[in-house]
């Protein structure tokens, strides 16, 4: 049996909630997968138009490229690079 790194106890801090953990995890996601189709986007556009020669996986930060988005979503929460704060409401 695999350990998932980090622990669902170490991203929820015992703060919030799994349910609140999965849909913090989801939208970080969601911005990783965005900023994947933006930087590709851009570099099908320059590669189309004749502006480099360069390959378009050349283009792309590896950090978008080459982790899946949840795994990058994961490792970001863990890094303190998103913060799961309550709403207005109370909830998160």
């Amino acid at each position: 049996m695999s350990m998932i790194s980090p622990s669902i106890d170490e991203l929820t801090k015992g703060q919030f909630n799994r349910y609140t953990l999965v849909i913090a995890t989801a939208k970080v996601a969601r911005m990783v997968t965005n900023e994947y189709v933006k930087q590709r986007e851009s570099a099908e556009a320059k590669i189309a138009n004749k502006e480099t020669d360069k390959l378009l996986t050349s283009m792309i930060k590896k950090e978008f490229r080459d982790e899946k988005a949840v795994r990058s979503a994961v490792t970001r929460l863990a890094a303190d690079e998103f913060r799961i704060v309550p709403s207005d409401d109370g909830r998160f």
